[in-house]
This record gives structure tokens, C-alpha cells and sequence, in this order.
């Protein structure tokens, strides 16, 4: 059996908030806990128990609700457009587009993140220290007017509510998922379902875990290869890309509280002005923090299934992942004309772990096999977490 420290789940801690959202009336169900959840979640024995909140404890008949709302364009403001527009299942919840347009034509400035083990990572987001719960999170997509995605806003949000408490079968699921609250849905209890949804998309079935799990044929020789460089102190990309979700970005329910780490790098993307900035109005934590020092620093993102969730980077500005693997052995990237001029490799901001390193083409080649071992077909296929107005009639529409 190969030997598993890289693969081994690195758990860096765990900080569990419980939120204000109780203090709405919506009052939870019974907690499923222990092996309930790992059934809930069909968790293999090597993946931990994730953390999730005791305000809104994991059950069937919310992650039922979730799963329809998520695909339901009466989610949003005007009823165009839906969760899966931007996540979409046979890309392992991404969109294949740099960046997104929101439900009224408002073009996002970050990449669509994958959804694959979200309810592990530390915090949520490209650049953002703050949301560390998937209920906090999902705020934002669905309420937020700057820029509008989904589009529920004051002005409307009674309205879209109404599209569900008008729907017998959204009331009777409503009720079974929160039957201890007063008729007549609430944003806080769709938020609860989504966010219940969302942890249950578990990736967990790649070559590249069959192979930790002992099967030695599960990766070929190439992949193994891959695997190698990719862990070798020469490429060094397991500092930022191990564990569970291969990112650092990790916490479990195990975890001690106080130990959970935030992390966030500066990659040498962008060094415009020689300063180390990225664009303005996407510069990472800085726009949240204002600290000059955390211009350009993003979160590590997960590795799983990555083959399939390009074009990479916060701004897809990465076509391909031998664009990535190129940006990472020069150090920084070359941006030599425009308005966004600078050399990545010289900035005073990026990570000491973008040092840049030699490599050949061959050994692209096999860390892009390696990398393409992430894909997990069983996730980006599996019928539990598909749309489940496709096989019934009549469905809402919604743009893909």
C-alpha cells in the first residue's frame, strides 16, 4: 500500500460560530450527529466529520429543500437565473467562464468557485477572512445589490417568498424541514436548506483516492510521477495544496478550537506599478481589510476536480493548468503591455513560496496527468446532487 503523509488530512483547526439567525424565529431541528451525519454525507473512513454549525444541524429534509432551490430560478429577483447557473454538476459546480454575469447582467469580478467539500474549508470566498459558515456565505450570492447576482433585495424579497409559500410542494418541504417554525418560508430558511445542500457535495472518489486507499493501479505510472513533483520540495505545491481538499484553507469538527488558520497568499499574478498591486477593486483580502500588505493575497483554493473547473485563477485570467504550472516555475507572471503591466516574479508582496523552480515539459506533462487524477466522475455525475426538476414536468426554465 502506498504511504499517505501528504495525503494525510492535515487538520489545522476548527472555530465553530454560532449565528444570529435563530434570533430570526426559526427555530432548529433535531440535531443528526455523529454517524448520522456521516451517513447524511456519505463520508469514506478516512474523511473527518466536518464542522457544522448546532444552529443549523444537518437533515434529510433540508438538504431535500436545498437541492430544489438551488435549482430553482425562483430564487431569483427576476427569475432568470438560478445557484446551478454559476455551479453547474458536470463541472464540479463551476461554469467554465472567467467570471460570471449576475440575474441582471452584472459581470462578477472573481471566478466561480467549485463546491466540492466546501463544509471543510476554513473560510469561504476568494478573499474574505470573515465568512467562515456556509450560511454567511450564501448571503451573498443571494442578497447581495453590489453586484447583484441572484438579486434578492428589499424591494422584492417578500415577493420571491411568496413564489414558494403559493407552491404546495415548497410548503409541505418547508414544513418538514423546519417544523418547529411558523408557516410561510423565510430567507433565513433558505440559506438553512442551501447551505445543508451544499455540504453534502462530497467528492471523495478520484483515482487519486483509490490510490491512498491502497489500489496501486488506480494512478498510472505518469500519475505517480506527478504525484511526486507535486509533493517534492523542487515545486513545493503541497504547502498550499494538501489534505482533504488540497488546500490549506481546512477545519473539521475535531479540530481544536483556537488552531483553525486563515490562510491567504500573494502569488505573483499581477505586480502593477512594481508595488505589488493587483487590479483595482480585486486585490484580495486587501478590499476588506485595507492593510497594503494584503494586496493581491487570496485563498488557496482546493484541487479537487480541477481538471475540469478551468480557466483558473480568482480572475480566470489562467487558461489551462500548464498556464498554471508555467506562472508558478517563473515565479510570478509577465504581464508586459496594458494597463495591468508588471512582473509577477519581482513583487514585494508575493508569498516566499512562489520562488519559481526548472522544469521540463515532460514533467508538466506528468503533473498535469497528475492533477487531471483529481477528477472524481462519480461526484460530477452522481444523481443525488442533480437538478431534480430535470426529470420532472412541468420544470422552471433557467439559462445554462
Amino acid at each position: 500500500m502506498p504511504r499517505a503523509p501528504r495525503y494525510a488530512w492535515r487538520q489545522v483547526g476548527a472555530v465553530l460560530l454560532v449565528g444570529a439567525a435563530l434570533a430570526c424565529g426559526d427555530t432548529p431541528t433535531e440535531p443528526a450527529a455523529g454517524d448520522s451525519v456521516r451517513e447524511l454525507l456519505r463520508l469514506p473512513a478516512e474523511f473527518a466529520t466536518p464542522a457544522i454549525p448546532e444552529y443549523n444541524p444537518l437533515t434529510p429534509q433540508k438538504i431535500a429543500l436545498g437541492r430544489r432551490l438551488f435549482y430553482d430560478p425562483r430564487l431569483s429577483g427576476n427569475q432568470t437565473q438560478t445557484c446551478a447557473s454559476c455551479h453547474e454538476q458536470r463541472l464540479a459546480f463551476t461554469d467554465s467562464q472567467a467570471t460570471p454575469a449576475g440575474s441582471t447582467g452584472h459581470v462578477l469580478r472573481r471566478n466561480s468557485q467549485g463546491l466540492a467539500n466546501t463544509a471543510y474549508f476554513s473560510t469561504l470566498t476568494w478573499g474574505n477572512n470573515v465568512l467562515l459558515e456556509l450560511e454567511d456565505q450564501i448571503k451573498v450570492p443571494l442578497l447581495s445589490d453590489n453586484p447583484i447576482e441572484l438579486g434578492v433585495l428589499d424591494g422584492n424579497r417578500a415577493e420571491v417568498l411568496q413564489r414558494f409559500d403559493d407552491d404546495s410542494t415548497y410548503r409541505a418541504m418547508f414544513k418538514a424541514a423546519f417544523p418547529n417554525s411558523p408557516p410561510g418560508a423565510t430567507i433565513n430558511q433558505v440559506i438553512f436548506a442551501l447551505a445543508s445542500f451544499t455540504r453534502t457535495l462530497i467528492s471523495s472518489d478520484s483515482p487519486y483516492d483509490r490510490y491512498y486507499r491502497g489500489d496501486p493501479l488506480a494512478l498510472t505510472a505518469q500519475q505517480v510521477r506527478g504525484l511526486k513533483l507535486f509533493n517534492s520540495e523542487r515545486l513545493e505545491c503541497f504547502h498550499c495544496h494538501s489534505g482533504v481538499n488540497l488546500s490549506t484553507s481546512y477545519r473539521d469538527a475535531g479540530t481544536t478550537a483556537g488552531t483553525v488558520t486563515y490562510p491567504f497568499f500573494n502569488n505573483g499574478l499581477y505586480n502593477i506599478g512594481g508595488d505589488g498591486s493587483y487590479p483595482t477593486g480585486n486585490q484580495g483580502l486587501y478590499e476588506l481589510t485595507l492593510n497594503p500588505a494584503d494586496r493581491g493575497r487570496f485563498r488557496p483554493q482546493g484541487l479537487r476536480n480541477v481538471a475540469v473547473t478551468a480557466p483558473y485563477m480568482h480572475d480566470g485570467s489562467l487558461a489551462t493548468l500548464r498556464d498554471v504550472i508555467r506562472h508558478y516555475a517563473r515565479g510570478g507572471r509577465l504581464v508586459d503591455s496594458g494597463p495591468y503591466a508588471g512582473d509577477g516574479s519581482l513583487s514585494p508582496l508575493k508569498s516566499g513560496l512562489v520562488r519559481g523552480f526548472d522544469i521540463t515539459e515532460a514533467e508538466i506533462d506528468d503533473v498535469v496527468a497528475f492533477l487531471e487524477s483529481l477528477t472524481d466522475e462519480k461526484f460530477l455525475h452522481d444523481p443525488r446532487f442533480a437538478d431534480p426538476f430535470a426529470a420532472s414536468s412541468p420544470s422552471p426554465s433557467t439559462p445554462r
